[in-house]
């Protein structure tokens, strides 16, 4: 302790004070002491600078490819919004036949993202995403040429397995691939698009209105095959999922691309071994682990996987039992309810409600990595509670009056905006990245089968509900059901920023109180020396 080299290469004690006394000195004379090699240092920060320049513009390219798919569900909510306005009066269907035509797509995606899971652990992440975008032109192109409600309706099955593929698997790759530090916002990503999709679509509306009503909203649908040329073309950019090559024994291809995508290239063989140990590679107990079946292991859990599913699977269904689609896909009826009676008028209204979204999904990928997913949690819950209840309000209270219009649309664009800065990206952010690697596909294609679930549900009931109850009163439930999401985050939820995939996975080995402990790596280190000394045994 405190001894230092004193100039003829010995080790002596009378050089400690004579550093005390000389601790401030000229930087000229700090300059001359540096030798050759100390200025050799410069050089190599600016290369590493610029290696992580880099490999985040990497990252960011294959997070922003991979949420192409995203941009079809959205624009498919967004324009259904307004073309169902026209189909209804061009072929003349009823409103229970306009409510399955709209929730049908979030019920049939449910098997696409069943389906997605078993498919990205087979052919992998990327492929899995081009499966999806062909099966939804496909089906697109359908809709587009549908000459009657039946044929329409086959369209809409195929763009629901399809989107269904494409939902669960964009969150699983980006995470994936993502570096820790920016995990959450990267993840974030399809989020982001599913919003741009439903402000598309919203303008496609309002663009194409005034056209016939037997072919606006033909064009209005035609629009949303576009996107899939672009993930055609981006198929042959994005590589693999690092995680998934390792899962297949492609450890130099996994290797390949980690090095892409972690800019200091020590790091690269720490998550490399990291993520080796939790696919259990080379292992008795990983060669044990692969005997049972990912589903029966899933149907059966042990404590710490049950912990998985219920935060997983519980933030998924109140994403969307909230009534965000009823929100974004009725808009035009509740501003209707409201006191607006001018098609132009309510289309437009819905634009407004499209950019409030579209904006506001930006503020959570600015904080998510900063603050944290809890923080933004909470404040997305308790602000679209007021905000459900602000608009419960004026389709009461003040209903059919101009103070009961300017309420309701506030309360709509607040209650997408809340929705945007937290419950809406974080939902697919946490669901990413708590299961293990070997469950991780299928596990979060259980949690967006649940999403899925719960957005029919809300979509092909509102209707009926409101007529039943008013449609007040639906969205007093909807407050109710709000309020309830914020003990469901407070008590089940844990923080994981700045946490690797495989230290969230520690989180749930024991009960914690999430809101007193975090996970240490000096309790990654330890879980790590004891699958050693399991498998040594």
């Amino acid at each position: 302790m405190g001894v230092q080299e004193n100039g003829s290469g010995g080790m002596g004690m009378s050089d400690v004070p004579l550093r005390a006394k000389n601790k401030y000195r000229r930087m000229d004379s700090d300059l001359k002491d540096y030798s050759d090699d100390d200025l050799e240092v410069v050089p190599y920060k600016q290369t590493q600078q610029e290696r992580t320049s880099s490999t985040r513009k990497y990252v960011f390219a294959c997070a922003v490819f991979a949420s192409l798919n995203n941009v079809l569900l959205g624009y498919d909510v967004g324009v259904m919004s307004g073309a169902i306005i026209f189909i209804q009066e061009d072929l003349k269907i009823t409103e229970f036949q306009e409510e399955i035509l709209v929730g049908i797509l979030s019920v049939i995606s449910l098997l696409g993202s069943l389906g997605g899971g078993r498919a990205s652990d087979a052919l992998g992440r990327k492929w899995t995403m081009g499966i999806a975008a062909i099966v939804f032109q496909i089906g697109a192109l359908v809709m587009t040429v549908a000459p009657t409600f039946q044929v329409l309706m086959i369209g809409r099955l195929l763009a629901g397995v399809g989107i269904g593929f494409g939902v669960m698997i964009a969150p699983v790759y980006i995470a994936e691939i993502s570096p820790t530090i920016s995990r959450g916002s990267f993840t974030s990503f399809p989020e982001i698009f599913i919003n741009l999709g439903i402000l598309l679509g919203y303008v496609s509306n309002y663009a194409f209105s005034g056209f016939p009503a037997h072919i606006n909203w033909r064009i209005m649908l035609a629009v949303g095959i576009l996107p899939s040329v672009f993930i055609a073309f981006a198929l042959c950019i994005i590589p693999e999922s690092p995680r998934w090559l390792v899962m297949q024994n492609r450890i130099e291809e996994a290797r390949s691309v980690l090095l892409k995508t972690i800019d200091v290239e020590v790091e690269v063989e720490e998550r490399l071994s990291e993520i080796l140990k939790a696919a259990g590679i080379g292992t008795e107990a990983g060669e044990n682990q692969e005997e049972k079946a990912v589903w029966r292991e899933l149907l059966s859990p042990s404590p710490s996987l049950r912990r998985m599913l219920i935060t997983g699977f519980g933030i998924q269904c109140f994403q969307q039992i909230t009534g965000i689609d009823a929100t974004v896909y009725y808009s035009p009826e509740i501003l209707q309810t409201a006191g607006i009676e001018e098609k132009s008028r309510l289309l437009a209204a819905t634009v407004a409600v499209g950019v409030t979204k579209t904006a506001f999904i930006l503020v959570a990928i600015v904080l998510i990595d900063k603050v944290g997913r809890k923080p933004l949690l909470y404040v997305s819950t308790i602000g679209m509670t007021i905000c459900l209840c602000g608009l419960a309000i004026a389709l009461s209270v003040f209903k059919q009056t101009s103070l009961g219009v300017a309420l309701a649309i506030l309360s709509i664009c607040g209650n997408v905006a809340f929705f945007s800065i937290g419950i809406g990206p974080v939902c697919w952010v946490i669901t990413s990245e708590i299961f293990p690697l070997r469950l991780r596909a299928q596990a979060s294609a259980l949690g967006a089968v649940g999403n899925r679930v719960c957005s029919g549900v809300v979509a092909m009931s509102f209707l009926s509900v409101s007529r039943a109850i008013s449609m007040a009163g639906t969205f007093f439930i909807f407050t109710v059901i709000s309020a309830v999401s914020v003990v469901f985050v407070y008590k089940l939820v844990p923080e994981t920023k700045g946490k690797s995939l495989e230290q969230i996975e520690l989180l749930f080995q024991k009960d914690r109180n999430w809101q007193e402990e975090e996970v240490e790596l000096s309790d990654t280190q330890h879980l790590v020396e004891e699958k050693n000394e399991s498998v040594e045994i």
